[in-house]
């Protein structure tokens, strides 16, 4: 699987606003870090913004339930990041 190793039975399906990087998460708040985004951040906070803004920029889309849905969205965007396109 792309984002998880293990079996898991429910997971947040996610979308940064920043860089529209869509992931899989086993946390499942309502906004959470975008694992891109985390690794180009600075920590320059404007007066008018908060370090829970710089670090939290993606957005809950859907709570996937079930092992075999997980596992269909896992493989589902595995297949859009890969440099393979025969399956279209």
């Amino acid at each position: 699987m792309y984002f998880f190793d293990e079996e898991v039975d429910k997971c947040g399906f996610y979308e940064c606003r920043e860089c529209n990087y869509r992931f899989l998460s086993k946390v499942m708040d309502k906004r959470t870090a975008c694992p891109l985004c985390e690794q180009n951040i600075s920590y320059e906070i404007g007066p008018d913004e908060s370090l829970e803004d710089l670090l939290e920029t993606a957005d809950l889309i859907d709570v996937i339930e079930g092992k075999e849905n997980v596992e269909r969205m896992d493989a589902l965007l595995s297949v859009a990041f890969s440099e393979d396109d025969s399956w279209i």
